[in-house]
């Protein structure tokens, strides 16, 4: 291979070459019957997918945004709530508190998991109670690159202030913490399906999944408009939030394949580890908390991230920064922060990861190559 020539950071070209039969055969499927909206392979798909994970529901949505919708409105979330999120996150986790009327809270991150930090949290909370402004009703919990939070450790937070825990799975879906797999660590979580992710589909969308019998029938009726037992019978008011049936296709097919793929992104991830351990600061690994491994993320000094990045680029390789600003930063949330400095872990964050080409379809030499260029970068 001529160490120039481009190489994918997500190869979703080669997974669809992989598993073409499968993927064509499901949507000539839905061509063929022509239920495009809410068609049988979305219930096939929910199905599915709480045999895999170990949930009572899955309610399949268009996105994994408007998973996020439905779970803070089914949750009756809105003016005077406060929602703590980590600033270290995608916009999605902090602009839905807002769409609902709530305020987020933005709490910095561990250093070493990138996930929330549950000592900050607990100062976050206690401050916002004492301000006594804003009602403490949740915090959304981020799996980033796709290790799952500390659950065990939140959930002794939350419940020493009374709070609900969701999780914010974008990333994370197919991981677990010991024997339970994401989708059962905490009331309700969300996850996408966008193509990108570990598990994703050729447009956008998304799923919740949780055991609550309450919460899933109210997520299920806000998806469709709020409609109670007939179409037309409008209980509350709700969102066109459905799952299209193409997609849902797609995710049917790709699932019997997910779980050679999460194996293979472990192998890839574990010989990174021994390629590169002594030369930038590789992810942390925690016993009994498996990564799905959305991304590969290494650490590096501020002042060579943008340098090494741009040599891996000249080299044909790409590389991702997830992500380049914490939220408290963003025009956008700036109001909602305590400004500059006040998640300090967050912001240097912001300016030292890069994550590498991470997925099941990188042969050994591909990963080799990666190595090796980075190697020469930070030399």
């Amino acid at each position: 291979m001529n160490e120039q020539s481009p190489m994918a950071f997500v190869d979703l070209k080669a997974q669809y070459q992989a598993h073409k039969a499968q993927i064509d055969g499901a949507i000539q499927q839905v061509l063929d019957h022509g239920r495009f909206i809410m068609g049988p392979e979305v219930a096939e798909l929910e199905t599915a997918l709480c045999q895999f994970a170990g949930a009572k529901y899955a309610i399949g949505c268009s996105s994994g945004t408007d998973a996020l919708v439905l779970t803070m409105m089914a949750e009756d979330i809105g003016p005077g709530d406060a929602v703590f999120v980590p600033a270290f996150t995608f916009t999605a986790t902090a602009e839905v508190p807002l769409l609902l009327g709530a305020t987020p809270v933005f709490v910095d991150v561990d250093p070493d998991d990138f996930n929330i930090d549950c000592d900050d949290l607990e100062r976050r909370i206690e401050a916002v109670v004492a301000a006594g402004e804003l009602t403490p009703r949740a915090v959304l919990a981020v799996d980033l690159f796709g290790l799952p939070v500390d659950y065990d450790r939140l959930h002794a937070v939350a419940e020493r202030h009374g709070l609900k825990i969701w999780g914010d799975a974008a990333q994370s879906f197919g991981g677990a913490m010991g024997e339970r797999k994401v989708g059962t660590l905490c009331r309700a979580t969300a996850t996408s399906f966008f193509p990108a992710k570990p598990l994703g589909c050729y447009g956008d969308g998304g799923a919740v999944l949780t055991d609550d019998d309450a919460l899933a029938e109210r997520m299920q009726s806000i998806r469709a408009h709020g409609k109670g037992g007939a179409k037309y019978d409008i209980v509350r008011v709700g969102l066109n939030a459905r799952l299209d049936t193409i997609q849902a296709a797609v995710l049917l097919a790709k699932l019997p394949n997910f779980p050679g793929e999460l194996e293979r992104r472990e192998t890839v991830a574990r010989r990174y580890d021994e390629l590169l351990s002594d030369v930038v600061k590789i992810p942390s690994r925690y016993q009994g908390r498996v990564s799905a491994w959305a991304q590969y993320t290494v650490k590096l000094p501020a002042d060579r991230r943008d340098e090494v990045a741009a040599n891996l680029r000249e080299r044909g390789i790409p590389t991702a920064i997830y992500y380049p600003m914490p939220m408290h930063m963003q025009t956008a949330y700036r109001a909602y922060g305590d400004g500059e400095g006040s998640v300090p872990v967050s912001e240097r964050l912001s300016g030292e990861v890069l994550s590498l080409p991470m997925h099941p379809y990188m042969e050994d030499a591909d990963v080799v190559r990666v190595a090796e260029a980075l190697t020469r970068a930070v030399s």
